[in-house]
């Protein structure tokens, strides 16, 4: 009983120690993590990258720097982009499609559909050179959509106006308190037109299509695996096996090394993009969605 009572002490003594310097703790952590390698680091380099793309692209400058730098590293014989992601704002979109292509220009680079690649999500692969869709995955989208609340009722009955002063027939495009009139809404669909226009043209271009006949590969459709191939979004159809293995042909690499990726850096990315998420649905923008 004396040695239970004293393992319980001890015990909630770490407790209070951790809770008393959360804080301290954390970075001692996080310190470790930075300086200790891991296993498969000490062992051997690898050759073949793999980069993943998950969820909205609200933020492209992780996925950039990784782009870039397996451009840049030499060791890097070939890459895998998969992408699971139903898209999200343009500019964001765009800035991955054209360093997929630059990368794509300099080492044999797959994009693999590991489950949604619609809109934003598809844009950002089209200039790889090959483009394997999982069976299962959902493709396409090729539109664009700007919505928002028009909460003007509701503010009526609980009393709430605002108040604005602005110059510019424009500057209120978009606003959340009232009815958008016909001068907005025109506006709204010129932006809009545009940004459609771009997105088709560069599909057209990436995947050799015939811009005269987007209405069968774009106008926002929707397509399975075994349909995207049809029209002409993806190249083959199969699993991430498939994908790494094709990556390692067009790459030759005699003997083929897959980075890993770090658990802590997969937690990081994944809270972040969680709060990315969280901010974008109270700042609604034009997306490729």
């Amino acid at each position: 009983m004396e040695t239970l009572k004293k393992i319980g002490s001890l015990l909630a003594s770490i407790i209070q120690f951790i809770q008393t310097n959360f804080k301290a703790t954390l970075l001692v952590l996080f310190v470790l993590w930075l300086i200790i390698p891991s296993g498969d680091e000490t062992m051997s380099s690898h050759n073949l990258q793999k980069i993943t793309l998950t969820g909205p692209i609200l933020d492209a400058t992780s996925i950039l720097e990784q782009i870039d730098e397996a451009r840049e590293d030499k060791d890097i014989k070939g890459v895998l982009f998969s992408i699971d992601s139903p898209g999200g704002a343009v500019a964001p979109s765009v800035e991955i499609a054209y360093a997929i292509k630059r990368l794509s220009q300099v080492k044999p680079t797959v994009v693999y559909a590991a489950g949604i690649m619609a809109s934003g999500g598809y844009y950002s692969a089209i200039w790889g050179n090959e483009i394997i869709a999982n069976p299962g995955s959902m493709i396409g989208s090729i539109g664009v959509i700007m919505q928002g609340a028009d909460v003007s009722e509701l503010m009526k009955k609980v009393g709430v106006k605002t108040q604005v002063v602005h110059a510019g027939t424009y500057k209120q495009v978009g606003t959340f308190d009232r009815p958008w009139n016909a001068l907005e809404r025109a506006e709204l669909d010129k932006v809009i037109n545009g940004t459609y226009a771009l997105f088709v043209h560069d599909v057209a271009q990436a995947r050799k299509l015939d811009i005269n006949q987007s209405s069968e590969f774009a106008d926002a459709h929707i397509f399975t695996a075994a349909q995207a191939k049809q029209v002409g979004l993806v190249d083959n159809i199969g699993v991430e096996f498939d994908a790494k293995k094709r990556v390692e042909v067009l790459a030759k690499t005699k003997k083929p090394i897959w980075n890993k990726e770090d658990p802590m850096d997969r937690f990081f990315k994944r809270f972040a993009a969680e709060g990315a998420t969280l901010a974008h649905m109270y700042f609604p923008a034009i997306s490729l969605q």
